[in-house]
């Protein structure tokens, strides 16, 4: 990692490389991993993340959207891609780009089936997701009769797998919840193959999914914030390596005295003198204002500086009394060495939440 003169948002892609292999070690060598690069790859970078995901021997893509998923394939990626959540209007451009989408109510099934017959499309593969408890997205055990009757003649698609998403895995106190989504998929999908003259792919663990519920690991699995570094609990993070980190720089540094205060509203008032420093980021840049008030921290010189007042739209001021640094100093937001987790979690909101908040897409 080099020093920086400004903001910047630098992806280690051998962490990448690390986090990948542990995750693949979890599972048996027959099951194939889906890499989840969705969100600008958390925050992230979705093209150099799916390049390396591609090299690495990664099976599946996927993205939220049919625009995430055109992005990678007019850089070349060539790996199948899982649309999560595609929508009517994204049909044709889908086809177009060979994306594969997730189909999960009767109107956006039958949708899809009427653009691909109008296409002259055959065996174009379809991804149908069920609901098992997180209420989100997805068919239910009443929709099976629909879905193998819609199918009957229909050679226009093709089912590629069935799936289904956990709504709590990493939480062990929902063990009992986790596992009777397990079986209502097993149940579910178990009905739908029995009908079929072909076997398509099952999956339904993600990160915390593959590390609690190995047995459940059907064809394939899906990971999205394991592979950047973060486990959803503290003896996996100490496994896996963070992809991402927010750098800055000290722009000016001030002395203060009691009773002074400090940014907006005058949010913070000395008690003492202090010195402050101010940086080039701000709520615009995804530093929102729930960090502020020393709440949030950042790290200058292995160091830990608190947030003080209010988060302004493009600067922050942090408390450097006792650290030893000067203007044009690299302060750390979040990475390897300064978690985003620990950071999030001082602010009371998660990890996905503070990487996704930065683009470098």
């Amino acid at each position: 990692m080099t020093k920086v003169g400004e903001t910047v948002l630098e992806i280690d892609l051998r962490a990448l490389e690390h986090n990948y292999h542990y995750l693949r070690s979890k599972v048996d060598p027959k099951t194939k991993f889906l890499g989840v690069v969705k969100a600008f790859a958390y925050g992230s970078d979705s093209i150099a993340i799916a390049k390396k995901l591609e090299t690495l021997g990664a099976d599946y893509l996927a993205v939220a959207y049919t625009a995430e998923g055109v992005a990678l394939r007019e850089v070349g990626i060539e790996l199948p891609i899982l649309v999560l959540h595609p929508q009517e209007v994204s049909f044709a451009t889908l086809i177009e780009k060979c994306l594969e989408p997730s189909l999960y109510s009767r109107t956006i099934f039958s949708s899809f089936l009427k653009v691909a017959r109008d296409r002259d499309q055959r065996n174009y593969p379809i991804h149908l997701k069920f609901n098992t408890g997180l209420n989100r997205l997805g068919f239910g055990e009443k929709d099976i009769d629909f879905i193998l009757s819609s199918l009957e003649g229909a050679e226009q698609v093709k089912i590629s797998s069935l799936f289904s998403h956990l709504a709590a895995s990493e939480d062990l106190n929902e063990k009992e919840f986790t596992i009777s989504q397990i079986r209502q998929f097993e149940k579910i999908s178990s009905a739908i193959i029995s009908k079929l003259k072909y076997r398509p792919k099952r999956h339904m663990l993600n990160t915390s999914g593959i590390i609690n519920y190995p047995e459940a690991q059907y064809d394939m699995v899906r990971s999205g914030i394991g592979l950047y570094g973060y486990g959803n609990e503290a003896a996996e993070d100490e496994r896996l390596i963070p992809v991402a980190t927010l750098k800055t720089i000290i722009s000016q540094i001030h002395k203060i005295g009691a009773n002074e205060s400090v940014g907006y509203n005058r949010a913070f008032v000395s008690n003492a003198p202090k010195v402050t420093a101010t940086l080039p980021l701000g709520h615009a840049d995804g530093i929102g204002r729930q960090y502020g008030n020393r709440k949030g921290q950042v790290s200058i010189h292995g160091k830990l500086a608190p947030i003080i007042g209010n988060v302004c739209m493009d600067m922050i001021m942090v408390d450097i009394t006792g650290i030893d640094c000067k203007e044009g100093d690299e302060v750390i937001v979040f990475g390897q060495k300064h978690s985003a987790e620990a950071l999030a979690s001082s602010a009371n909101t998660i990890t996905y939440e503070l990487l996704t908040e930065f683009r470098n897409g």
